[in-house]
C-alpha cells in the first residue's frame, strides 16, 4: 500500500516508521527544509514541497496513493490537503490530524476527511476506557457515514453476560467488530458468548450509541422483571 504523509515532524515521522515496519510504501512531504531529515526515516521517500499546492501533489503522484495522512501541526493545512487529496486525486482513504479540538467539527466528509484523529479527544477517551465499566466510550470518529468506533466493558451485572453473540438483537447500524478478553483479541462469531469484563468494540452510527449503551448496560434483574 502506498501512503503519502503531509508533515514530516515528529508525528509524521513516527507514523511513517510504523507503516514502513508493516511493509508499506511511504512518502513524506514537507515544505520546511529543516524537516527533511532523510537519515531519520531512510526507507521512506522524501519530497520538499508545499502539500497545499497542486503542482507539489502532482509531483508526489498522489493519484497512486491508497491513503493520504494530513499530519501537520496546522489544522488549515490539514484540511486543504485532505480536500485536495479526495477531490482532485480521488484518494480512497484520507486521515487527518486535528490539532485544536475546537476545529474538530470541520474535519468531515465535506472537507474530504474519512477519519479525523484528535489527540486530546483520543487521550481522554483512553483514560475513560481505562476506568469506565458499563459506559460507552467513543474512541474514533469516521466522518464518512457518520459512524464512530466505540468501546464498552461489559459489567458483571449485564443481562447479556453469558449470551451468544448471534442471539443478541443489536441496534441497526451497529457492528460488533472485536472482543478483547484478557490478553486475547477475538473476532466474534455467532456462537461466541459474551462474558463480564469483555471489552467490546463496535462501529456504530452516532444516533445508535445511546441505544447500544442501554442494551449492554441493562441489569439482569431489570431484564427479568
Amino acid at each position: 500500500m502506498r501512503v503519502a504523509i503531509a508533515g514530516a515532524g515528529a508525528v509524521g515521522r513516527s507514523i511513517a516508521g510504523e507503516l514502513l515496519e508493516n511493509g508499506h510504501e511511504v512518502l513524506l512531504i514537507d515544505k520546511a527544509p529543516t524537516a527533511i531529515s532523510v537519515e531519520r526515516v531512510p526507507q521512506a521517500e522524501w519530497l520538499l514541497a508545499d502539500a497545499c499546492e497542486i503542482t507539489s501533489l502532482d509531483e508526489a503522484a498522489l493519484q497512486r496513493c491508497n491513503v493520504v495522512i494530513a499530519a501537520t501541526g496546522d489544522d488549515k493545512v490539514n484540511l486543504v490537503v485532505s480536500l485536495l487529496a479526495k477531490t482532485e486525486y480521488g484518494v480512497p482513504r484520507v486521515v487527518a490530524r486535528v490539532n485544536n479540538p475546537k476545529n474538530e467539527w470541520l474535519f468531515n466528509e465535506a472537507w474530504g476527511v474519512d477519519v479525523a484523529v484528535s489527540t486530546p479527544r483520543l487521550m481522554s477517551a483512553l483514560v475513560e476506557e481505562a476506568v469506565s465499566v458499563g459506559d460507552l466510550v467513543r474512541l474514533l470518529r469516521f466522518s464518512h457515514g457518520d459512524a464512530n468506533l466505540v468501546e464498552l466493558t461489559l459489567p458483571e451485572e449485564s443481562a447479556l453476560a453469558g449470551t451468544q453473540v448471534g442471539d443478541v438483537e443489536w441496534p441497526e447500524d451497529t457492528s460488533l467488530v472485536t472482543i478483547i478478553r484478557g490478553t486475547r483479541v477475538l473476532t466474534p462469531s455467532r456462537e461466541d458468548s459474551l462474558e463480564a469484563g469483555d471489552e467490546l468494540l463496535f462501529v456504530a452510527a452516532q444516533a445508535r450509541e445511546e441505544q447500544l449503551e442501554d442494551l449492554l448496560s441493562v441489569r439482569r434483574d431489570s431484564a427479568a422483571s
